[in-house]
């Protein structure tokens, strides 16, 4: 069987993500999947001709034991020889302050925090712990929520300096390699939180698709994830092609103007993204 080493470098090969010289910053948690991210890379640098320019972890102060976790991911940064930087935010007042829920407030906050420590430690690329179970659970959130085929397209293995390099692996793979190799890391008893949407599609909803419906079912909603992807960049384009069209000179007006029959005449699928694209740029 091609080892865990194998196929992470296969994915990070296919997808383009870290190119020669890359300077990578590993998001860490302290749990299974980033803990594994981050000695997979330190394992490829060699061969991948990349630099690990850094371990970063983030503090939601949503647990008592968070600062544990800094603890501990400090020591795994130490342990490889690498920068280590810490951030801390009050995820539960930014939520209340902006009407979000804890994960949408979470997740803003991680990732502004992330670019700022990658601008600091001068890397190019910021990779994250994301894995195969995570791009199940996006979907079936995507589907709860309602949405087309770029919201089934899931997490992108990159999007910017954002980069998933254990997106085609599973939770459990991580876990056994990490065992076997005797490294550490934490349980972090917030994945079975209630209040967050995801945890309720982790425990609750995935159980009862695997168990009555496919046994396989993660590895059908990654592929669905993939279909949708193609879907979405294939109209992505047409949209924006018939973008040119649609809008018109606005005589120094600081607004769009767009052509409405014209844009009544597009398929609905690139109507709803001409639209969409009027309104990022306004």
């Amino acid at each position: 069987m091609t080892s865990l080493v194998e196929r992470v470098h296969r994915t990070i090969h296919r997808y383009g993500l870290l190119p020669p010289d890359a300077g990578v910053l590993v998001a860490a948690s302290g749990g299974a999947d980033s803990t594994a991210l981050l000695f997979l890379l330190a394992e490829l640098m060699p061969e991948g001709r990349f630099r690990l320019a850094g371990v970063a972890h983030y503090n939601h102060q949503l647990r008592a034991e968070a600062s544990e976790d800094e603890s501990f991911c400090r020591e795994l940064a130490a342990r490889l020889s690498l920068p280590f930087e810490a951030g801390t935010g009050d995820v539960a007042a930014e939520s209340a302050r902006t009407r979000t829920s804890l994960e949408d407030a979470g997740r803003r906050m991680r990732y502004a925090f992330l670019r700022e420590a990658a601008s600091r430690l001068g890397a190019s690329h910021i990779a994250v712990g994301h894995t195969r179970d995570d791009q199940a659970e996006t979907v079936l959130l995507a589907l709860v929520r309602g949405a087309g085929p770029r919201g089934l397209a899931g997490m992108a293995a990159r999007r910017g300096a954002i980069v998933r390099p254990l997106i085609e692996q599973s939770h459990d793979e991580l876990v056994q390699w990490l065992r076997s190799r005797q490294i550490p890391f934490r349980e972090d008893e917030s994945n079975r939180d209630p209040r967050f949407l995801r945890n309720r599609v982790r425990h609750e909803l995935l159980p009862v698709l695997r168990e009555r419906f496919s046994p396989a079912i993660v590895s059908v909603l990654g592929r669905t994830a993939a279909i949708a992807a193609d879907d979405a960049v294939f109209l992505d384009a047409r949209a924006a092609e018939a973008f040119a069209s649609v809008v018109l000179p606005a005589a120094g007006r600081r607004c769009l103007v767009l052509d409405g029959p014209r844009l009544a005449s597009c398929p609905p699928a690139i109507a709803r993204r001409v639209a969409a694209l009027a309104l990022a740029r306004f």
